[in-house]
């Protein structure tokens, strides 16, 4: 056991003797540095004196869509750990083709006793689904917090990034590298969060561009959220005559990337790909993805902050808390081609107003992070409404809407 208290010391870093007290249930160790000791010793793989295991306060449920987006399993984690943290016992239920549907998933936890649920890109981002399901959920008592997506007919809080920031940041971007032929790929409209980032679009090629809302929808493709999605969508835009596709996530960035290369086109130097998530290993693609960052670590925290409050007696407001994204800036982007003049012929919408001078096709510094000073008013939220002020500050801090 000397050796094993070593390294367990060596990982929290405390002495030994602090390890021995924790381990032997002994008075005058603080709650922080007990916590520091059984940490290490699951880092390292022992187990847990019968002693120290901790009864859990409850079952917390969390519902995903799917595991495969590697955004989910990052979601599941952060609100898996910090459920932990406050003794309680997370229950992760996900959806599968052809298998249990979020209907199905929740009855089942609810039939468990769960204390409460979080749900991530459920239903309620949806607008064709019928919000009443929530309002039976609410009316059986169990509290539960919804994340990315929004919708008024449901009384819960809500956690979201700001999409139409996001977007708004990725075509800044690219505007400044000397693009102008610039397409957006991304899911089925029916969801909250594509409707945000095709409002956050429409403004930004507005402002960075020139087009109006008619030229910049036929710069939209829409598809399914996943590598072949991307494929198809931004093969859609790279046909027509696109330099830069941003994309809704990034498996579809990653699938945008397979589409250039069968065309025989190299990113960066001809074609830009910008993604959304920064997903865990994005940064190890080749090229590394330049993307947007979804703050996961804060909106996951600030969902279970939420439902405790709920469970705990005290109604969090109908509101959404909305995280600022950040801009990742890796070797995915880089200026413009100089064949970029010749988009009339491919008929990309304004292009008679493209500038043939952009020079240069050296990639951007990979891992560069961009940026921009904080609005002096909150983004709105919604359903709809104007986008994202010009100039939102890319770090995660929530606004109450």
């Amino acid at each position: 056991m000397t050796a094993r208290l070593a390294d367990i010391a060596a990982q929290a870093g405390v002495s030994e003797a602090t390890v021995s007290r924790v381990l032997n249930g002994k008075p005058g160790v603080s709650a922080t540095t007990r916590q520091s000791v059984l940490a290490a010793l699951d880092v390292l793989g022992y187990e847990r004196p019968v002693r120290l295991r901790q009864r859990s306060a409850g079952l917390v449920g969390l519902i995903t869509p799917e595991l495969e987006n590697p955004i989910f399993p990052a979601f599941a984690q952060v609100i898996g750990q910090a459920l932990t943290r406050q003794g309680y016992t997370p229950v992760l239920a996900t959806q599968t083709p052809g298998g249990s549907t979020e209907d199905e998933l929740t009855e089942m936890l609810v039939d468990r006793g769960v204390a409460g649920i979080i749900f991530v890109s459920g239903l309620h981002a949806d607008t064709s689904a019928d919000m009443q399901r929530y309002a039976r959920l609410r009316g059986q008592g169990v509290p539960f917090v919804l994340i990315n997506g929004f919708s008024p007919q449901v009384r819960a809080p809500f956690v979201s990034p700001d999409d139409r920031a996001a977007v708004h940041l990725a075509v800044t971007h690219l505007a400044a590298l000397g693009h102008r032929r610039i397409g957006l790929a991304l899911g089925p409209r029916r969801f909250v969060p594509v409707q945000r980032k095709i409002e956050g679009f429409v403004r930004a090629v507005r402002e960075q561009l020139g087009l109006d809302a008619a030229a910049a929808e036929r710069c939209i493709e829409h598809s399914l959220y996943s590598l072949e999605g991307g494929q198809a969508a931004a093969g859609a835009l790279l046909d027509r005559g696109a330099t830069a596709v941003v994309c809704a996530s990034d498996m579809m960035a990653l699938g945008a990337i397979r589409a250039a290369r069968q065309r025989g086109l190299d990113v960066p130097r001809e074609v830009s790909v910008v993604g959304f998530d920064d997903s865990p290993l994005i940064a190890f693609t080749d090229p590394p993805l330049t993307t947007i960052r979804q703050p996961v670590p804060a909106m996951g925290q600030a969902a279970v902050r939420a439902l405790l409050e709920e469970i705990g007696g005290t109604p969090a407001p109908h509101s959404e808390f909305v995280f600022h994204p950040e801009l990742v800036v890796r070797g995915s982007t880089a200026s413009a081609p100089r064949t970029a003049a010749d988009a009339d012929a491919a008929g990309w919408p304004g292009a008679a107003a493209e500038p043939a001078d952009t020079a240069t096709t050296e990639p951007t510094s990979p891992a560069k992070r961009t940026k921009i000073p904080e609005p002096s008013t909150p983004p709105p939220v919604g359903g709809g409404g104007t986008s994202t002020p010009r100039g939102t500050q890319v770090v995660a801090n929530p606004t109450r809407e």
